[in-house]
């Protein structure tokens, strides 16, 4: 068993982004945005989970809007373009599968 923390690190500083685990087939990441915070558009290689725990983001997904909230899951596709912008205070946990 492996307790991870990904305590609350906004009061410090501004955007937080974090790997918290590496595991054989997957990468976990921790992001931590202040409402109005950005994270330009990008790719992965790898199937990818945003899992919205605190807040609202909303993300474009190859030009199309999504927001994400606790309430709900984004899925992506290995080199889906994507750009995110924090419509609240935000914690984010990432899943990045590898194939």
């Amino acid at each position: 068993m492996n307790l991870i923390d990904t305590k609350n690190q906004l009061t410090e500083k501004k955007k937080h982004v974090e790997k918290v685990a590496n595991v054989e087939n997957a990468t976990f990441m921790n992001i931590q945005l202040h409402a109005g915070e950005e994270v330009a558009e990008h790719d992965a290689n790898k199937e990818v989970f945003i899992i919205v725990r605190k807040g609202k983001v909303r993300f474009i997904v190859e030009g199309e809007p999504v927001d994400v909230t606790p309430d709900n899951v984004l899925h992506m596709v290995p080199t889906e373009r994507h750009s995110l912008h924090a419509i609240e205070e935000s914690d984010i946990l990432v899943i990045q599968v590898k194939p």
